[in-house]
């Protein structure tokens, strides 16, 4: 990153999943690295559930939170639907990190709109950078589906310039100690998914 660029980080996904925390740590990553940086986070219509849309933006002098559409360096969904809707975020050539995993929308399971049965080929057409996986998956051998968010950060930190040990700092940071050990094992989950 040369010392004048901001970089845009956008994270999505249904109330519950831990999109705050996982906002909270990639926000805690970039200032430990010694960047200025703004964060805005966007709750859908339920806490548990409902469209959850965070935005990260860091660099020498961040002004914003707000993230243009098309300048995402990076785009992370915690439930795959999530990122098509969001996919105009993206930047040309980002990274998109997507949780395969399917949450029901509270839209579908009222029978107002309908869950494509083909969204893994959407992802496919429609990103070029993509890493599509089973996180949750992940994070159950790993003893706790709520570090599925984690491991998808472990994804998304090799499409930043951040250095490794600021990520395990925030994330030692931003979760209780009794769930730090799973935590650093789900991210370095999430990095040898990657490469």
């Amino acid at each position: 990153m040369s010392n004048q660029e901001t970089q845009s980080v956008v994270l999505v996904g249904v109330g519950g999943q831990g999109i705050l925390l996982s906002s909270e740590i990639v926000a805690q990553t970039a200032m430990k690295a010694g960047y200025d940086v703004k964060t805005n986070e966007v709750h859908g219509m339920a806490q548990r559930g409902g469209s959850v849309i965070a935005q990260i933006r860091y660099g020498r002098r961040v002004y914003s939170p707000l993230v243009a559409k098309g300048t995402a360096r990076v785009l992370c969904a915690l439930e795959r639907i999530e990122a098509l809707r969001y996919a105009d975020y993206l930047a040309p050539g980002g990274l998109v990190v997507v949780n395969s995993q399917v949450i029901t929308p509270v839209t579908v399971s009222m029978g107002a709109a309908e869950y494509p049965d083909d969204a893994e080929r959407m992802l496919r057409e429609q990103f070029e950078n993509l890493v599509y996986f089973d996180a949750a998956q992940k994070a159950i051998e790993l003893g706790n589906i709520r570090a599925a968010n984690v491991v998808l950060l472990g994804v998304l930190s090799t499409g930043l310039d951040l250095p490794v040990e600021t990520w395990r700092e925030a994330i030692a940071g931003c979760v209780k100690p009794a769930y730090q050990e799973l935590n650093l094992k789900a991210f370095e989950e999430g990095r040898n998914a990657a490469a």
